[in-house]
């Protein structure tokens, strides 16, 4: 049974340099990957905003959010 990994991000240099470096690099035998980009579907803010999520890039595994960098606060996409 594989994990629930969703990668949420908006698009900029900062989330698509940590796409490639962490959602890209998970073992997809291991974890059901998804890639949010909230720039293009900001009806999914409160999904992320629920799952615990601050700022993007960020990756929910399992429910537990994970934040890389500091690309943009979720205040900022609202």
């Amino acid at each position: 049974m594989s994990k629930k990994a969703v990668f949420y991000h908006a698009g900029c240099s900062v989330c698509i340099d940590a796409e490639r470096q962490f959602a890209e690099s998970l073992d997809a035998s291991k974890f059901d990957i998804e890639i949010v980009h909230l720039g293009k579907t900001p009806a999914r803010l409160p999904e992320a905003v629920k799952a615990g999520v601050k700022s993007v890039p960020a990756i929910v595994i399992g429910g537990q959010p994970y934040h890389i960098n500091f690309g943009a606060s979720l205040d900022d996409l609202k």
